[in-house]
């Protein structure tokens, strides 16, 4: 008995170890898409370039991310979750080391890539390793901690890729994700393997449909501006739209789709799906915008950068806590309207108050964002997912990140071309409105498409 004991205890014991990689490896993910969006300007003005590759730095991790995340997945419940995990870790480590020692922008570029498609490999097994690990209220202990770890990542990120790029160079903000990403596999033997009973087949023609798609319609939207806007990028817009469709009428024909055919039918599921792709073209579009702004708007080092970021992230992750503890369970989802106007007050307020410098009242509208932001993100999901029956769960999860990252990279794509559209010939000092404007705009859609999401009308059960 003293045995069985005992083994149950190290049983036990390894069971959180490999939780622990697991949030790193997430708070890695999360890490290096907020270091990489401060420490953008230092970069472009170390390596040089066209202009537009400032929003390419943080859209070629982001696009590929988007594209290959519901991929990722299927890849690990076919492959094994386990071992496409470690593949995905080890892949991010060395295109984190050839970021670190780029020469030019286009390599950064093209190593960034390569990192947005090893995190589509490693995000997506997370939650299927924590099933495969835990059970019962163990397993609810384990998820709880995603929350925290996130909103802590929030918190860091700005601050630690603003301090690395200030204190060393830019490339310390590449070079911190080695020693986590070793941490990580030095961990991951704690791990159980784990894939779908019945593994799907891998749907490479939907995958290159929705990558070319993506990547066809953001494009052009961050190229399109410096070329004047002739035809092709018009025509790119258009193929890429086209593209998009013919995944959507695939995914329907297809025996083995990336995204489950029965989550969208009805209105309640693809308005959710509309409604993350607006938001998160709002929130990324815009923290980029802001620290443009700070750095080539108003001159200052990216250490400022960084802190003027830090009452937003630092709010956003009390309201996610309080959002998710108390206010949730006592007034529903449908809290995350006030969670939106609360945003919308607060980008409304940054214009009002933003006069060419960094000041308190700026940094109480970041505050005022950062607040509407915990308080909408916690209710979306849950209000997200409450249609989702139980063998869909993984799909819609997936879908759900993929057009979250998906969104991430049109704001900054949007945003990010209406700031430096402006910023030659106003020095940078009213070129963030533009910026604001749209974003405020993209919080209104939102709230729109949202509304969708509570219709009295949902899919139709089932039949046994």
């Amino acid at each position: 008995m003293v045995v069985q004991s005992e083994v149950r205890n190290v049983a036990y014991r390894w069971r959180w170890v490999a939780l622990a990689a697991l949030l790193v490896a997430e708070a890695m993910n999360l890490l290096d898409a907020t270091i990489v969006q401060v420490a953008a300007p230092a970069v472009h003005a170390d390596l040089g370039g066209a202009t537009a590759g400032i929003q390419w730095f943080s859209a070629a991790y982001t696009l590929p991310f988007a594209a290959l995340l519901v991929a990722g997945g299927r890849l690990g419940d076919r492959l094994g979750r386990k071992r496409v995990f470690t593949a995905g870790v080890a892949c991010f480590a060395l295109a984190s080391l050839l970021c670190a020692a780029s020469p030019d922008a286009g390599v950064l570029i093209g190593a960034r890539t390569v990192q947005g498609a090893a995190a589509a490999l490693i995000i997506p097994q997370t939650i299927g390793l924590i099933r495969a690990m835990f059970d019962g209220a163990e397993m609810a202990k384990a998820l709880g901690w995603i929350g925290p770890v996130m909103g802590l990542s929030a918190i860091c990120g700005p601050v630690l890729g603003s301090v690395l790029t200030h204190a060393w160079t830019w490339r310390a903000a590449f070079l911190v994700n080695v020693p986590l990403a070793a941490a990580v596999l030095g961990m991951a033997p704690a791990m159980r393997e784990d894939r779908a009973p019945r593994p799907p087949r891998l749907d490479l023609l939907g995958t290159a449909l929705a990558a070319a798609g993506s990547a066809l319609v953001v494009y052009p939207l961050i190229e399109g501006d410096a070329a004047g806007r002739p035809l092709w990028t018009w025509s790119a817009l258009a193929a890429g739209a086209l593209l998009l469709v013919l995944f959507g009428f695939h995914q329907r024909r297809t025996a083995d789709p990336l995204v489950e055919p029965t989550l969208l039918r009805g209105r309640r599921f693809p308005a959710a799906l509309a409604t993350s792709t607006l938001f998160f073209a709002a929130m990324n579009g815009l923290m980029v915008v802001i620290v443009l702004q700070v750095q080539l708007g108003l001159g200052k080092d990216v250490l400022t950068a960084g802190l003027t970021l830090l009452p937003w992230s630092c709010s956003l992750a009390v309201s996610s806590w309080l959002a998710g503890t108390y206010l949730v369970p006592r007034a529903g989802t449908r809290l995350l309207f006030c969670g939106l106007a609360l945003m919308l007050t607060g980008v409304l307020t940054t214009v009002a108050v933003y006069h060419a410098a960094v000041s308190w009242p700026l940094l109480g509208a970041l505050a005022l964002v950062g607040t509407g932001n915990g308080l909408f993100t916690v209710p979306f999901f849950t209000a997200a997912l409450a249609p989702v029956r139980p063998q869909e769960t993984g799909s819609a999860a997936g879908l759900l990140n993929a057009v979250q990252q998906f969104g991430g990279t049109l704001g900054i794509a949007v945003l990010g071309t209406l700031f430096l559209h402006e910023a030659p010939g106003t020095g940078g000092t009213e070129a963030l409105r533009p910026a604001l404007w749209a974003a405020a705009a993209l919080l209104t859609a939102t709230a729109a498409t949202a509304a969708l999401m509570f219709g009295n009308r949902s899919r139709p059960a089932r039949s046994r």
